[in-house]
Protein backbone atom coordinates (compact mmCIF):
# COMPACT_ATOMS: atom_id res chain seq x y z
CA UNK A 1 0.00 0.00 0.00
CA UNK A 2 2.91 2.06 0.74
CA UNK A 3 4.66 1.42 -2.80
CA UNK A 4 1.15 2.28 -4.33
CA UNK A 5 0.60 5.55 -2.59
CA UNK A 6 4.59 6.86 -3.42
CA UNK A 7 3.97 5.46 -6.74
CA UNK A 8 0.52 7.94 -7.27
CA UNK A 9 2.36 10.74 -5.54
CA UNK A 10 5.40 10.28 -7.97
CA UNK A 11 2.74 10.22 -11.09
CA UNK A 12 1.30 13.62 -9.79
CA UNK A 13 4.45 15.33 -9.23
CA UNK A 14 5.35 14.53 -12.89
CA UNK A 15 1.66 16.09 -13.78
CA UNK A 16 2.39 19.10 -11.96
CA UNK A 17 5.71 19.35 -13.74
CA UNK A 18 3.76 19.44 -17.32
CA UNK A 19 2.63 22.57 -17.55
CA UNK A 20 -0.87 20.90 -19.36
CA UNK A 21 -1.28 18.76 -16.26
CA UNK A 22 -0.63 21.72 -14.09
CA UNK A 23 -3.05 23.80 -15.66
CA UNK A 24 -5.72 20.89 -15.42
CA UNK A 25 -4.93 20.53 -11.85
CA UNK A 26 -4.79 24.29 -10.43
CA UNK A 27 -8.55 24.11 -12.48
CA UNK A 28 -9.78 21.38 -10.36
CA UNK A 29 -8.57 22.71 -7.08
CA UNK A 30 -10.21 25.88 -8.38
CA UNK A 31 -13.42 23.99 -8.59
CA UNK A 32 -13.25 22.13 -5.76
CA UNK A 33 -12.47 24.99 -3.39
CA UNK A 34 -15.52 26.85 -4.71
CA UNK A 35 -17.71 23.87 -3.94
CA UNK A 36 -16.76 23.65 -0.70
CA UNK A 37 -17.13 27.12 0.21
CA UNK A 38 -20.51 27.02 -1.13
CA UNK A 39 -21.73 24.26 0.76
CA UNK A 40 -20.03 23.58 3.39
CA UNK A 41 -21.78 23.84 7.29
CA UNK A 42 -25.31 25.05 5.49
CA UNK A 43 -27.70 25.90 7.79
CA UNK A 44 -31.13 24.55 7.64
CA UNK A 45 -33.11 27.20 5.42
CA UNK A 46 -29.93 26.88 3.31
CA UNK A 47 -31.53 28.58 0.40
CA UNK A 48 -30.44 31.95 1.55
CA UNK A 49 -27.26 30.87 2.67
CA UNK A 50 -26.69 29.51 -0.80
CA UNK A 51 -27.44 32.49 -2.55
CA UNK A 52 -24.96 35.00 -0.33
CA UNK A 53 -22.23 32.44 -0.57
CA UNK A 54 -23.13 32.11 -4.68
CA UNK A 55 -22.94 35.86 -5.13
CA UNK A 56 -19.47 35.84 -3.36
CA UNK A 57 -18.29 33.24 -5.15
CA UNK A 58 -18.85 34.84 -8.09
CA UNK A 59 -17.38 38.24 -7.67
CA UNK A 60 -14.43 36.81 -6.55
CA UNK A 61 -14.43 34.72 -9.84
CA UNK A 62 -14.47 37.91 -11.70
CA UNK A 63 -12.10 39.72 -10.10
CA UNK A 64 -10.09 36.50 -10.02
CA UNK A 65 -10.26 36.83 -13.83
CA UNK A 66 -9.97 40.39 -14.23
CA UNK A 67 -6.64 41.34 -12.30
CA UNK A 68 -5.17 37.67 -13.21
CA UNK A 69 -5.43 38.06 -16.62
CA UNK A 70 -4.89 42.24 -16.66
CA UNK A 71 -1.39 41.46 -14.61
CA UNK A 72 0.15 38.82 -17.05
CA UNK A 73 -1.04 41.39 -20.21
CA UNK A 74 0.43 44.38 -18.76
CA UNK A 75 3.95 42.47 -17.52
CA UNK A 76 4.09 41.25 -20.91
CA UNK A 77 4.22 44.65 -23.15
CA UNK A 78 6.44 46.26 -20.23
CA UNK A 79 8.38 43.01 -20.38
CA UNK A 80 8.60 43.12 -16.58
CA UNK A 81 7.46 40.44 -13.59
CA UNK A 82 7.38 43.14 -10.49
CA UNK A 83 5.32 45.75 -12.53
CA UNK A 84 1.26 45.29 -12.43
CA UNK A 85 -1.62 47.98 -13.12
CA UNK A 86 -2.25 48.88 -9.05
CA UNK A 87 1.51 49.56 -8.81
CA UNK A 88 1.30 51.77 -11.71
CA UNK A 89 -1.61 54.01 -10.55
CA UNK A 90 -4.62 52.09 -12.38
CA UNK A 91 -6.25 51.97 -8.86
CA UNK A 92 -5.24 55.36 -7.71
CA UNK A 93 -7.49 57.24 -10.54
CA UNK A 94 -10.27 54.78 -8.33
CA UNK A 95 -9.63 56.41 -5.22
CA UNK A 96 -9.14 59.98 -6.98
CA UNK A 97 -12.60 59.80 -8.47
CA UNK A 98 -13.85 58.93 -4.90
CA UNK A 99 -12.46 61.70 -3.50
CA UNK A 100 -13.01 64.36 -5.12
CA UNK A 101 -16.70 63.14 -6.05
CA UNK A 102 -16.73 63.46 -1.71
CA UNK A 103 -15.21 66.54 -1.84
CA UNK A 104 -16.49 68.56 -4.68
CA UNK A 105 -19.83 67.51 -3.76
CA UNK A 106 -20.19 65.77 -1.02
CA UNK A 107 -21.26 61.96 0.60
CA UNK A 108 -24.72 61.58 0.15
CA UNK A 109 -24.54 61.40 -4.05
CA UNK A 110 -21.84 58.25 -3.21
CA UNK A 111 -24.15 56.64 -0.95
CA UNK A 112 -27.60 57.69 -2.28
CA UNK A 113 -26.38 57.01 -6.20
CA UNK A 114 -27.93 53.84 -7.31
CA UNK A 115 -25.08 50.93 -7.76
CA UNK A 116 -25.28 50.51 -11.37
CA UNK A 117 -25.14 53.75 -12.26
CA UNK A 118 -22.50 54.45 -9.98
CA UNK A 119 -20.58 51.86 -11.46
CA UNK A 120 -21.40 52.96 -14.55
CA UNK A 121 -19.62 56.46 -14.03
CA UNK A 122 -16.58 55.14 -12.06
CA UNK A 123 -16.24 52.73 -15.15
CA UNK A 124 -16.46 55.35 -18.05
CA UNK A 125 -14.18 58.20 -15.95
CA UNK A 126 -11.35 55.08 -14.77
CA UNK A 127 -10.92 53.21 -18.26
CA UNK A 128 -11.30 56.79 -20.21
CA UNK A 129 -8.63 58.45 -18.47
CA UNK A 130 -6.15 55.52 -18.57
CA UNK A 131 -7.31 54.84 -22.50
CA UNK A 132 -6.64 58.57 -23.31
CA UNK A 133 -3.17 58.68 -21.30
CA UNK A 134 -1.85 56.07 -23.19
CA UNK A 135 -3.71 56.71 -26.31
CA UNK A 136 -1.59 60.45 -26.33
CA UNK A 137 1.84 59.40 -24.80
CA UNK A 138 1.83 55.89 -27.03
CA UNK A 139 0.30 56.62 -30.57
CA UNK A 140 0.36 60.68 -30.53
CA UNK A 141 3.60 61.61 -29.01
CA UNK A 142 4.50 57.95 -29.89
CA UNK A 143 7.15 57.93 -26.75
CA UNK A 144 9.16 54.44 -25.98
CA UNK A 145 6.94 52.26 -23.88
CA UNK A 146 9.66 52.31 -20.67
CA UNK A 147 9.08 55.99 -21.06
CA UNK A 148 5.27 55.93 -20.73
CA UNK A 149 5.69 53.34 -17.60
CA UNK A 150 8.08 55.91 -15.73
CA UNK A 151 5.10 57.93 -16.45
CA UNK A 152 2.64 55.75 -15.42
CA UNK A 153 4.47 55.04 -12.02
CA UNK A 154 4.82 59.21 -11.45
CA UNK A 155 1.10 59.49 -12.28
CA UNK A 156 -0.06 57.16 -9.87
CA UNK A 157 1.69 58.64 -7.26
CA UNK A 158 0.92 62.18 -7.81
CA UNK A 159 -2.83 60.78 -7.46
CA UNK A 160 -2.51 58.96 -4.55
CA UNK A 161 -0.53 62.42 -3.30
CA UNK A 162 -3.46 64.53 -4.40
CA UNK A 163 -6.08 61.82 -3.05
CA UNK A 164 -4.38 61.90 0.84
CA UNK A 165 -4.31 65.44 0.46
CA UNK A 166 -7.80 66.02 0.14
CA UNK A 167 -8.90 63.48 2.52
CA UNK A 168 -7.06 65.38 5.21
CA UNK A 169 -9.54 68.09 4.71
CA UNK A 170 -12.64 65.90 4.51
CA UNK A 171 -14.96 66.47 8.39
CA UNK A 172 -14.33 63.16 9.66
CA UNK A 173 -18.07 61.62 8.30
CA UNK A 174 -17.13 62.18 5.27
CA UNK A 175 -13.81 60.49 5.71
CA UNK A 176 -15.36 57.57 6.88
CA UNK A 177 -17.91 56.90 4.17
CA UNK A 178 -15.33 57.43 2.02
CA UNK A 179 -12.65 55.10 3.18
CA UNK A 180 -15.48 52.74 3.26
CA UNK A 181 -16.12 53.06 -0.22
CA UNK A 182 -12.41 52.78 -1.11
CA UNK A 183 -11.60 49.54 0.76
CA UNK A 184 -11.56 46.08 -1.16
CA UNK A 185 -14.54 43.92 -0.35
CA UNK A 186 -15.16 40.65 -1.41
CA UNK A 187 -18.25 39.82 0.85
CA UNK A 188 -20.09 42.67 0.38
CA UNK A 189 -20.74 42.87 -3.84
CA UNK A 190 -24.01 44.37 -5.21
CA UNK A 191 -25.65 41.87 -6.92
CA UNK A 192 -26.99 44.21 -9.39
CA UNK A 193 -23.01 44.59 -10.92
CA UNK A 194 -22.05 41.04 -11.21
CA UNK A 195 -23.57 40.57 -14.50
CA UNK A 196 -22.16 43.19 -16.09
CA UNK A 197 -18.95 43.35 -15.07
CA UNK A 198 -18.48 39.55 -15.89
CA UNK A 199 -19.53 40.66 -19.22
CA UNK A 200 -17.11 43.54 -19.85
CA UNK A 201 -14.55 41.31 -18.80
CA UNK A 202 -15.68 38.27 -20.96
CA UNK A 203 -15.66 40.36 -23.90
CA UNK A 204 -12.12 42.24 -23.04
CA UNK A 205 -10.67 38.82 -23.00
CA UNK A 206 -12.40 37.93 -26.38
CA UNK A 207 -11.18 40.46 -28.22
CA UNK A 208 -7.64 39.30 -27.44
CA UNK A 209 -8.08 36.50 -28.79
CA UNK A 210 -7.57 37.39 -32.89
CA UNK A 211 -4.38 38.88 -31.36
CA UNK A 212 -3.40 35.58 -28.84
CA UNK A 213 0.01 34.75 -31.42
CA UNK A 214 0.77 37.80 -31.37
CA UNK A 215 1.04 38.15 -27.17
CA UNK A 216 3.50 35.40 -27.15
CA UNK A 217 5.79 37.42 -29.75
CA UNK A 218 5.39 40.64 -27.56
CA UNK A 219 7.38 38.45 -24.55
CA UNK A 220 10.25 38.65 -26.74
CA UNK A 221 10.60 42.30 -26.43
CA UNK A 222 9.73 45.44 -28.71
CA UNK A 223 12.66 44.94 -31.32
CA UNK A 224 12.23 40.93 -32.20
CA UNK A 225 8.47 41.21 -31.96
CA UNK A 226 8.98 44.22 -34.65
CA UNK A 227 11.11 42.19 -37.34
CA UNK A 228 8.61 39.28 -36.63
CA UNK A 229 5.87 41.78 -38.20
CA UNK A 230 4.03 42.25 -35.28
CA UNK A 231 2.82 45.40 -35.38
CA UNK A 232 4.06 46.25 -32.02
CA UNK A 233 2.07 49.78 -31.64
CA UNK A 234 -0.76 48.37 -32.40
CA UNK A 235 -1.36 45.66 -30.56
CA UNK A 236 -0.14 47.24 -27.10
CA UNK A 237 -2.69 50.15 -27.17
CA UNK A 238 -5.60 47.26 -27.81
CA UNK A 239 -4.00 45.26 -24.90
CA UNK A 240 -3.92 48.43 -22.96
CA UNK A 241 -7.46 49.03 -23.75
CA UNK A 242 -8.27 45.32 -22.69
CA UNK A 243 -6.26 46.09 -19.33
CA UNK A 244 -8.41 49.69 -18.33
CA UNK A 245 -11.70 47.91 -19.00
CA UNK A 246 -10.79 44.55 -17.20
CA UNK A 247 -9.13 46.77 -13.99
CA UNK A 248 -11.41 49.67 -14.29
CA UNK A 249 -14.49 46.93 -13.88
CA UNK A 250 -13.33 44.80 -11.00
CA UNK A 251 -11.98 48.03 -9.35
CA UNK A 252 -15.59 49.20 -9.63
CA UNK A 253 -16.74 46.17 -8.46
CA UNK A 254 -14.75 45.32 -5.23
CA UNK A 255 -12.19 47.83 -4.53
CA UNK A 256 -8.71 48.32 -5.05
CA UNK A 257 -6.72 45.47 -4.68
CA UNK A 258 -2.74 46.23 -5.44
CA UNK A 259 -0.76 43.53 -5.32
CA UNK A 260 -3.19 40.69 -5.15
CA UNK A 261 -1.90 40.51 -9.30
CA UNK A 262 1.40 40.40 -8.69
CA UNK A 263 1.00 37.14 -6.48
CA UNK A 264 -0.97 34.98 -8.84
CA UNK A 265 1.00 36.34 -11.96
CA UNK A 266 4.12 35.42 -11.04
CA UNK A 267 2.41 31.77 -9.60
CA UNK A 268 1.06 30.92 -12.92
CA UNK A 269 4.54 31.54 -14.44
CA UNK A 270 6.06 29.27 -12.36
CA UNK A 271 3.29 26.57 -12.86
CA UNK A 272 2.63 26.53 -16.23
CA UNK A 273 5.21 28.77 -17.90
CA UNK A 274 4.86 32.30 -19.93
CA UNK A 275 2.49 30.76 -23.11
CA UNK A 276 -0.68 33.10 -22.69
CA UNK A 277 -3.08 30.25 -23.34
CA UNK A 278 -1.50 28.49 -20.51
CA UNK A 279 -0.53 31.36 -18.08
CA UNK A 280 -3.71 33.57 -18.34
CA UNK A 281 -5.83 30.71 -17.21
CA UNK A 282 -3.51 29.59 -14.63
CA UNK A 283 -3.61 32.56 -12.88
CA UNK A 284 -7.15 33.06 -13.14
CA UNK A 285 -7.18 29.32 -11.20
CA UNK A 286 -4.50 30.80 -8.85
CA UNK A 287 -6.62 33.84 -8.09
CA UNK A 288 -9.98 31.53 -7.56
CA UNK A 289 -7.73 29.30 -5.05
CA UNK A 290 -6.15 32.03 -3.41
CA UNK A 291 -10.07 34.47 -2.99
CA UNK A 292 -12.19 31.81 -2.07
CA UNK A 293 -9.61 29.97 -0.79
CA UNK A 294 -8.45 32.48 2.06
CA UNK A 295 -11.84 33.13 2.83
CA UNK A 296 -12.88 29.68 3.48
CA UNK A 297 -10.00 29.84 6.16
CA UNK A 298 -10.59 33.45 7.26
CA UNK A 299 -14.36 32.48 7.74
CA UNK A 300 -14.21 28.76 8.95
CA UNK A 301 -10.63 29.02 10.72
CA UNK A 302 -9.55 32.14 11.85
CA UNK A 303 -13.15 33.06 12.77
CA UNK A 304 -13.15 36.40 10.71
CA UNK A 305 -10.41 38.00 12.46
CA UNK A 306 -8.70 40.01 9.57
CA UNK A 307 -10.18 41.35 6.32
CA UNK A 308 -9.13 38.96 3.52
CA UNK A 309 -7.90 42.33 1.30
CA UNK A 310 -5.43 42.99 4.61
CA UNK A 311 -3.93 39.70 4.29
CA UNK A 312 -3.62 39.85 0.35
CA UNK A 313 -1.88 43.05 0.83
CA UNK A 314 0.70 42.08 3.25
CA UNK A 315 1.74 39.00 1.76
CA UNK A 316 1.66 40.48 -1.47
CA UNK A 317 4.30 43.54 -0.37
CA UNK A 318 6.38 40.78 1.13
CA UNK A 319 6.47 39.37 -2.06
CA UNK A 320 6.85 42.53 -4.28
CA UNK A 321 10.49 42.79 -2.25
CA UNK A 322 11.10 39.01 -2.65
CA UNK A 323 10.71 40.00 -6.29
CA UNK A 324 12.99 43.01 -6.59
CA UNK A 325 15.88 41.54 -4.03
CA UNK A 326 15.73 38.41 -6.06
CA UNK A 327 16.54 39.77 -9.45
CA UNK A 328 13.64 38.20 -10.76
CA UNK A 329 12.01 41.63 -12.23
CA UNK A 330 12.60 40.41 -16.08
Amino acid sequence: MTAAFVDGARRATSQLRHPTGALITLGAVAVVVMVVFLFIDLPGKWEYALGLRSRTVFGMVIAATAIGAATVLFQTITANRILTPGIMGFDAVFLAIQTLVAFAIGPAILVSAPPLASWGVELLLMMGSIVLLYWWLFLKRRLDLHVIVLAGLVLGVLFRSVTGFLQRLLDPDTFAIVQNLTFASFTSIDRELLAPTAILVALSLLSLWPVRRELDVLSLGETTAISLGVDHRRVVMHVIVAIAAMVAASTALVGPVTFFGLIVANLAYGAVGHRHLRSIPAAIAIGVITLVGGQLILSRVLGFGTELPIVIEFVGGIFFIVLVLSGKAR
